[in-house]
């Protein structure tokens, strides 16, 4: 198996855990790379925030608010609104995230950091 071979087979698994934790059915791919992509912007603006780059804490806000909705369009449903998704403020891991307690309460098998979060977008490659 190829690097790009595994890569797109741990894409699909991820894609099939957050179609089964979200009771969507989007395709594992597209919702996994549209995760991605809001995962990038997330990051990069919790990087600048932690840089001193915002200066207007209204704006940062805003910012995250818009980020979160999209994702909540994303993954919406009746049972998202259980579901604790937020935004990691630290830049030096990934932002989209899901709270520890709720993985832990509800053995989620999902892809999940040092400190037991649910990484909603980690980067395969």
């Amino acid at each position: 198996m190829t690097k790009k071979e595994k890569m797109y087979q741990e894409i699909e698994k991820h894609g099939e855990n957050l179609n089964r934790i979200f009771k969507t059915s989007k395709d594992n791919i597209s919702l996994c790379k549209s995760l991605r992509r809001l995962e990038a912007k997330a990051h990069k603006l919790t990087t600048a925030q932690g840089n001193g780059e915002i200066d207007n804490e209204y704006s940062y806000e805003t910012d995250i608010k818009v980020i979160l909705d999209k994702v909540n369009q994303l993954l919406c449903n009746v049972q998202r609104k259980h579901i604790p998704i937020f935004i990691n403020g630290d830049p030096r891991g990934y932002a989209l995230k899901i709270k520890d307690d709720y993985i832990r309460e509800n053995n989620v098998k999902i892809y999940r950091d040092w400190g037991g979060y649910g990484i909603l977008a980690p980067d395969f490659s």
